[in-house]
């Protein structure tokens, strides 16, 4: 496994490479990335993984200082895991001069996620296409828990015409139902055993709406009531459709139940798919 610092030493390392598939991390890497790189290895001869946290996608009073950092751990699981390039720049080696030159995604960064977080999306759109550049890999692995991420990433790459596949991966979980995540580590004991509820939430709506409720207003209520009465501070829950994250339409067989929520200090975020039979 090759450990490379300098974007230098990146395309040149990559020339001998033609044929990659690319994983892009903020470092701190637990079951749901190495799901990812499982995915990634049989699609390409190298499998690439960037670590960096990248201070564009953070907000003013968000967790960039404190986000965690375990480089050596990291090296040592991506190693286990057969992977032949980690990409782990520094801040001046991916931005030499300030960054004024940004992706502006669609209406879609401004609502759900893109609402709680202003500027979010134009900083995660802006660090993976410059990222897509110096790699170049023929296609890339991001997983749904982060799934207004996916679609934005998706459509910035259709619209972009760049020669990159998007590819989807199912969120991991722990046995108790919670999202695997960086950030759980925040959690204190106790949260963390009241953490799985978020996921219980969300797999009550997704059963109400299998079993036929179409009055989507009153689950979103609903979901975040039950949160709030747990000490909750929710930011919202949504059913959306899942191609666009707008709200459905009559016939919609295709949606998404999304919530963002804070307990404590920690905002976890989670989503169930829901697929109607026709």
């Amino acid at each position: 496994m090759d450990i490379i610092h300098s974007v230098a030493d990146l395309r040149e390392r990559l020339q001998r490479e033609p044929n990659n598939v690319f994983v892009p991390t903020m470092g701190n890497l637990h079951d749901g990335h190495i799901q990812l790189i499982n995915i990634a290895k049989p699609r390409a001869a190298c499998t690439v993984v960037s670590i960096f946290v990248n201070r564009l996608q953070f907000g003013p009073r968000e967790d960039f200082d404190r986000y965690p950092r375990t480089f050596e751990a990291d090296c040592k699981r991506l190693s286990e895991a057969s992977v032949n390039v980690v990409f782990a720049p520094d801040e001046k080696e991916i931005y030499p001069e300030p960054q004024t030159y940004l992706v502006e995604p669609s209406d879609l960064q401004h609502i759900l996620e893109g609402a709680a977080r202003p500027g979010h999306f134009r900083g995660v759109a802006t660090v993976v296409l410059k990222l897509f550049s110096l790699v170049m890999p023929h296609s890339a692995i991001f997983g749904k828990k982060d799934y207004q991420q996916y679609i934005v990433l998706r459509d910035m790459v259709r619209q972009f015409a760049l020669p990159i596949e998007i590819i989807p991966a199912e969120t991991v979980r722990a046995p108790d139902g919670l999202a695997l995540s960086t950030r759980n580590a925040y959690l204190s004991l106790e949260e963390r055993r009241e953490a799985p509820l978020l996921y219980q939430v969300l797999k009550k709506a997704h059963g109400e709406i299998m079993n036929g409720a179409r009055d989507f207003q009153r689950i979103e209520l609903h979901s975040m009531s039950e949160l709030a009465d747990h000490g909750w501070k929710p930011d919202y829950v949504a059913v959306r459709r899942q191609v666009d994250l707008q709200p459905p339409r009559q016939g919609d067989r295709n949606l998404v139940v999304l919530a963002a929520a804070r307990l404590g200090r920690t905002r976890l975020i989670d989503n169930v798919e829901v697929n109607l039979s026709h």
